[in-house]
């Protein structure tokens, strides 16, 4: 991710520090960077989510804030399951659980290389801050064992009827579209209206996952976020693949 502070100008405002009020997402340009600065504290992060915004800064920067056109949207009902990763899901061999080692499924997430990025955004104040959202019930992990070994996962956060991904990473092949599966299908049963991947990647559109424009996002995140929340632990979620019908 290049830094703002490359550039010789910019105008993207400063926060304040003695409120939580952002710049209208609506207005922001494509590439969707809003502000800078202010703090992680729990509830700047979820006043951010709840209108469409998400923290993401390279180490060494300000906070910056985002907001892209089109969003990246995944609905339950359109995870695309393809016959190689269906073999997999009939195999049995992983077990999935929730909120079960959400610190461990973070870090990973921070350290576990991947191919064309040379470092994380996930930096350490980043992972307190949504170790504390997990703590009061508001940031989730889904977590993917062989045997009783961590070997997939990913976290976000939930408020309403929508979850907001995070990162997921993968330490044996196939891993995070496991957990990325258990996670639609449960949410899915649970009348969640949409995961929302922010920005896209082809592996998330080869999934299922579709490219929306801004405004629609967030008229439909205002929607889901009017529906009940599940606030707490998901300790209780359980998953087991079941073929489509």
């Amino acid at each position: 991710m290049a830094s703002m502070f490359d550039e010789e100008e910019y105008l993207i405002p400063p926060l304040s520090h003695y409120s939580y009020s952002f710049p209208n997402p609506r207005y922001a340009s494509d590439e969707g960077l809003l502000a800078y600065g202010g703090d992680l504290s729990s509830s700047r992060l979820l006043t951010a989510y709840k209108k469409g915004i998400f923290p993401w800064y390279n180490e060494g920067d300000p906070i910056l804030w985002w907001s892209p056109d089109p969003r990246l949207l995944l609905y339950p009902r359109k995870f695309k399951v393809r016959k190689s990763f269906r073999r997999v899901l009939r195999s049995g061999k992983y077990k999935v659980k929730f909120d079960h080692a959400f610190a461990k499924v973070i870090r990973y997430c921070a350290t576990v290389p991947r191919e064309g990025q040379g470092g994380s955004w996930i930096v350490s104040d980043m992972q307190e801050a949504y170790i504390r959202l997990h703590e009061e019930g508001f940031a989730h992990s889904v977590e993917v064992y062989r045997e009783e070994e961590l070997v997939g996962g990913l976290y976000g956060l939930a408020m309403g009827k929508v979850f907001f991904g995070e990162s997921m990473f993968s330490l044996a092949s196939d891993t995070s579209k496991v957990a990325f599966k258990a996670l639609s299908d449960v949410l899915g049963a649970k009348g969640y209206d949409f995961i929302d991947c922010q920005m896209k990647t082809d592996h998330m559109v080869g999934l299922g996952a579709e490219v929306v424009p801004r405004d629609r996002y967030l008229d439909e995140l205002e929607a889901a976020l009017q529906k009940p929340s599940d606030l707490g632990s998901w300790q209780h979620f359980t998953w087991n693949y079941k073929e489509e019908e």
